[in-house]
């Protein structure tokens, strides 16, 4: 599943082939996504600008001066800057369409949406309930550890909690806790507030070098231009049970935690 990284890389990559161009229409092969396509939206974009390319947590967000267009990649879309005319493979859904080239939204498990809405994004229901950005100000060591204060279930679980930090998937939440020294099964509410300012570092520093890197790609993600992510090379526990922690040798053990496999080392974690 794209995760953050992997959605700031695509609007990274697609922003300088769309960013001020006027779009000259919409082709929807297929409208039963995640969430229907709306009806008529084709003329809603058509002769609009792409004023902004924004994200906010795993939407991608296409700011025209009517209205902004919401993306989400699902389980294994992806969005590809193609010449204009090239021919759709099998699951190219949606193609959004430029003078120069075309946008196009290929998506096999059609999990993923293309929504609309005229009114304030920040308020669109999808949005408007997400916890602060993890690169962001708001998102620090006090955030996490008042929050904490009311719960009981495992930190792994916590950092995953859209409502608490948008992004920090399953893959990113276990690198994190492996750097900051912090079992994924740990109680959140037992854990002190400098090991919060630690887990904040480490969840900034986590995704930063994924995003660097065009991000993880273990099965379908792939960038803009078709590459794949190279962090998956830098995973130290994620994916590596009974290899030796990259920092004590000891085997890497992989438990469920809230239905998700998880990676840790349980002498280096605590």
């Amino acid at each position: 599943m794209p995760e953050l990284p992997e959605v700031e890389t695509t609007r990274r990559g697609i922003e300088p082939h769309i960013l001020g161009h006027e779009i000259q229409g919409l082709i929807v092969r297929q409208d039963r996504l995640r969430w229907p396509v709306p009806p008529r939206l084709e003329n809603r974009l058509r002769g609009q600008r792409i004023l902004r390319v924004e994200r906010r947590a795993k939407y991608l967000l296409l700011q025209t001066g009517t209205g902004t267009l919401l993306i989400h990649l699902g389980m294994s879309g992806s969005l590809r800057v193609l010449p204009p005319g090239t021919p759709p493979g099998p699951h190219d859904h949606i193609d959004l369409v430029f003078q120069h080239c075309c946008l196009r939204l290929r998506d096999p498990r059609r999990f993923g949406a293309v929504l609309w809405t005229s009114e304030a994004v920040a308020g669109h229901a999808l949005l408007r309930h997400l916890g602060p950005e993890p690169l962001g100000q708001e998102f620090n060591g006090e955030w996490l550890y008042r929050l904490a204060r009311r719960r009981h279930g495992p930190v792994k679980n916590f950092i995953m909690d859209g409502k608490v930090v948008v992004g920090v998937g399953n893959i990113y939440a276990s690198e994190s806790l492996f750097h900051a020294g912090i079992h994924p099964h740990r109680p959140c509410n037992r854990i002190s507030l400098n090991r919060y300012h630690r887990l904040v570092e480490e969840i900034r520093r986590v995704l930063i070098s994924a995003i660097r890197q065009g991000g993880t790609s273990l099965r379908d993600f792939q960038r803009e231009d078709g590459r794949p992510g190279y962090f998956a090379q830098e995973l130290q526990v994620y994916g590596r049970e009974r290899q030796p922690c990259p920092r004590c040798g000891q085997p890497i053990r992989q438990r469920r935690i809230g239905q998700r496999s998880s990676y840790f080392c349980s002498h280096c974690q605590r």
